[in-house]
């Protein structure tokens, strides 16, 4: 048996679980002001993953414009944000 650090032993048990997806939902809320900046996360009224899209809501159409067209680069950030390639779409409402 091999020894484990309790970071890497929680990541293991992570990885091997149906929690996997609920704990990056919630470390997306973490990092979205992080990964976007402070104007986007300001405006922005929700992010929820599901299975491998990201939903973002916002009521503020030019943010939503605007969002629309860096959607590629907010994939790219977000995954490597959570160290791993979680989200392959992003849906904006």
């Amino acid at each position: 048996m091999g020894e484990y650090s309790l970071g890497e032993a929680m990541n293991k048990f992570i990885r091997g679980s149906r929690l996997k997806g609920d704990i990056q939902a919630l470390r997306i809320n973490d990092l979205w002001e992080k990964i976007m900046g402070k104007t986007i996360a300001k405006y922005t009224d929700s992010i929820k993953i599901y299975g491998d899209k990201l939903y973002i809501s916002t009521k503020v159409a030019p943010l939503k414009q605007e969002l629309q067209f860096q959607k590629e680069n907010i994939i790219l950030r977000v995954n490597e944000a959570l160290k791993e390639n979680v989200i392959r779409e992003v849906i904006i409402n």
